[in-house]
């Protein structure tokens, strides 16, 4: 072969390297929350690997990646996250991702959101939508479509096995949700949270939202003495019986406020934004929104 054969030989094996070095194979699926991270990996199964970013017990407000894992997204197939704003400490790495070309899924503007109703974000969209498990089952078939449209090697027949199965599993855990609930009074169908994170399940299961101690949809806000004086009037005058905070927050706040309410107003802790790890209460999403609707009922129809 000639020098300048070689050289052209050679700078063809280099530039193929280097696009696969910075595209990557798109087999993968990094997704950002770990809620999200828990219905992706069932729907995948083993047809590709799946990296969740987010820790058990992490908040999705507040947490954020390594240069490592920013570069794990812009190599993979398809990256899955809440989007709506939730996940404000990845957002710019999520972007550069998509700007290189990476397929993204913004999994909370597919299942038609609603706004905040109150707080410091009224009118701004709502992210919670997982803790509606009817939104949560269109969620897993956006995530299964777009699973097989962007991730090489999938074998569609059993992705869409997984997520039919997932899809009927969730849907009898939202039967449950919807018998237990029935249980509680109307007048104590009412939540007052550590902050505004159950609208979607309000909205589905006939509840009402008194308040909620953080007047925002992110536990980065902090609350005033006016904002805590307000809802313990609101508390007050609606009669709650508990108040519902976060497992994976400090509930010292609320706690506050049910002082200030001059009431005997209990403190139930529920897992609201994170999965847990294995034996600590929530593990997947159908052992997180069963342990919150036994917590919920139990609390509300306490004597």
């Amino acid at each position: 072969m000639s020098r300048a054969l070689l050289s052209a030989a050679l700078a063809t094996v280099l530039l193929l390297t280097g696009c696969a070095s910075s595209g990557g194979d798109r087999s993968s699926v990094v997704v950002t929350t770990n809620i999200l991270g828990d219905l992706t990996r069932t729907v995948v199964g083993d047809q590709a690997g799946v990296t969740v970013l987010m820790k058990p017990n992490a908040d999705p407000h507040s947490f954020g990646i390594s240069a490592q894992q920013a570069a794990q997204l812009e190599r993979a197939g398809l990256v899955v996250h809440n989007g709506l704003g939730l996940e404000e400490g990845v957002l710019r790495a999520v972007q550069a991702a998509e700007r290189s070309g990476v397929a993204t899924l913004p999994v909370g503007e597919r299942v038609n959101p609603i706004s905040y109703s109150g707080g410091e974000n009224a009118g701004q969209p709502d992210p919670h939508f997982w803790t509606d498990p009817g939104r949560v089952r269109e969620a897993v078939t956006v995530i299964a479509d777009q699973v097989i449209a962007h991730v090489r090697g999938v074998d569609e027949k059993v992705v869409r096995a997984n997520a039919n199965r997932l899809r009927e599993e969730i849907g009898a855990v939202e039967t449950t949700m919807s018998r237990r609930f029935a249980e509680i009074p109307p007048q104590r169908r009412k939540l007052v949270t550590n902050h505004h994170v159950f609208g979607y399940l309000a909205q589905r299961f006939d509840f009402q939202i008194i308040g909620a101690v953080i007047p925002g949809g992110t536990t980065l806000a902090s609350p005033s003495a006016a904002d805590l004086k307000a809802l313990a009037d609101a508390v007050r005058a609606a009669g709650v019986p508990a108040i519902f905070a976060d497992s994976s927050q400090p509930d010292r706040l609320a706690r506050v406020l049910a002082e200030q309410a001059g009431l005997h107003v209990a403190v139930t802790p529920l897992f609201t934004e994170s999965l847990t790890e294995p034996g600590q209460g929530a593990p997947t999403y159908l052992d997180m929104m069963r342990a919150n609707t036994e917590a919920i009922a139990t609390s509300l129809t306490r004597p």
